[in-house]
């Protein structure tokens, strides 16, 4: 009998379990650690942001969802991970041991890398979790009797730059129903060289639709953004040229203000030896297995993926939460492999799709793959991607109250379109 523990109940960790359970026999224990005890759809967030979602309907509890279907749940932070010892250490004093270890724990957000970023210790908001996202809601409230400046965007070293265009014409939107956006100069702010780059070089027509978008709802814009410093209502920003050169320095007042940090490695995993690249992000090979102890596996925002071009601002390539699915399918594919004594030969196709919300609008992108150069390289604009993203939302949900990560009517869909989560085998026909 093998131990499976996957470290993280977030978009990847939940249909890791769920995968793991359904594909390996019984006769194998699969367990998720998660230092909360609930699941959040982060792509909500940015509604939640503005009040149009309420936490508890974005948020499950896990525990049971995952008893019922034979899943052991610890609701502890993992301290440490012995990798040599194949065994976790946990803040509540329990060591669990494995045989295999998919970790799936997402990002640590990295404010302290920009002075002044954060929204503890801070003055800039983050939409990155529920908590965080439910922080800006009350400020907005407040802000709102009393309007004025905002700045949105993203820091240096970011790699997911959707949230942030979503959630500008998000804030956008609802001040425009609230009859306030009058009173509310909006700029975005992003480490970014171009409008629509996203971290991937653009996708299909992004730049000129977004520029376009922006302009049309007033948002002015800082591209090749080094946010230097922020203090209470004033964010310092180097603008540079394409050769890294500075052009301008900005000191932009606002009232309220919601900026993307950087990401990192979460501690535990970063302090493995020889397990992370010097940002603590899990070097892995191409059937998501890490390169230094073969019984690792990782999907998700804490895999290791270099930039897909040098930018004068350091910019991150993004995992999209299809491109997560992608992955954590190759895991549980060579997981059960390497239990029948076969070797792991699954590999992820790394597809991304992205439906980002407008406020009454929305934009919409497929990337096959989502690294360059592409077979499919597309982007839209319409209401149909707005009411896409609120019939995702519940679809998503759907999938992880039931534990079917991959429902037959997804799959023959997504086939149509030519979308896969694994990479055809390679040789001859």
């Amino acid at each position: 009998m093998a131990h499976i523990v996957v470290i993280g109940a977030g978009i990847g960790g939940m249909p890791a379990a769920y995968e793991l359970r359904s594909k390996l026999s019984t006769q194998h224990r699969v367990t998720v650690i998660s230092a909360v005890d609930y699941f959040q759809f982060v792509p909500s967030n940015p509604w939640i942001a503005v009040g149009w979602r309420k936490r508890d309907d974005i948020v499950l509890q896990i525990g049971p969802l995952l008893q019922r279907k034979g899943i052991d749940f610890i609701a502890s932070a993992v301290q440490t991970i012995d990798a040599t010892g194949n065994s976790v250490t946990l803040a509540n004093g329990q060591t669990v041991p494995y045989d295999y270890l998919v970790i799936t724990t997402g990002p640590r957000l990295a404010f302290e890398e920009v002075p002044g970023a954060g929204p503890i210790d801070g003055h800039t908001h983050s939409i990155c979790t529920v908590d965080h996202a439910l922080g800006f809601w009350a400020d907005y409230e407040k802000f709102l009797e009393n309007p004025g400046p905002m700045v949105i965007g993203a820091m240096p070293g970011a790699s997911c730059f959707g949230p942030a265009y979503e959630f500008a014409f998000i804030v956008s939107a609802d001040l425009r129903k609230r009859k306030l956006r009058d009173k509310v100069p909006l700029t975005y702010v992003t480490s970014e060289p171009y409008i629509g780059h996203l971290g991937l070089g653009g996708v299909g027509d992004s730049k000129s639709m977004l520029e376009s978008e922006l302009r049309g709802q007033d948002i002015k814009w800082i591209t090749n953004a080094r946010t230097t410093r922020v203090e209470d209502g004033k964010m310092m920003v180097d603008q540079l040229d394409e050769q890294g050169n500075l052009i301008k320095q900005h000191e932009l007042p606002f009232k309220l203000s919601m900026m993307l940090p950087a990401f990192k490695g979460v501690d535990a995993v970063a302090a493995v030896p020889n397990l992370c690249n010097p940002r603590g992000f899990v070097l892995i090979d191409e059937h998501q297995r890490s390169k230094a102890y073969p019984n690792i596996f990782a999907a998700g925002v804490c895999v290791a993926i270099p930039p897909v071009e040098v930018t004068p601002v350091p910019t991150g390539a993004p995992k999209t939460g299809y491109m997560i699915e992608t992955m954590v399918s190759a895991i549980v594919h060579n997981i059960a492999a390497d239990l029948e004594g076969h070797p792991a030969t699954a590999t992820a196709t790394w597809n991304a799709i992205c439906l980002a919300d407008m406020g009454d609008t929305g934009a919409a992108f497929v990337a096959l793959p989502q690294i360059p150069p592409r077979n499919v390289n597309w982007f839209k604009k319409g209401k149909w991607v707005h009411l896409g993203k609120i019939a995702f939302e519940k679809y998503f949900l759907g999938k992880i109250k039931s534990g079917n990560t991959d429902p037959i009517y997804e799959k023959y869909v997504l086939k149509i379109l030519g979308i896969a989560r694994l990479q055809e085998p390679s040789g001859p026909k």
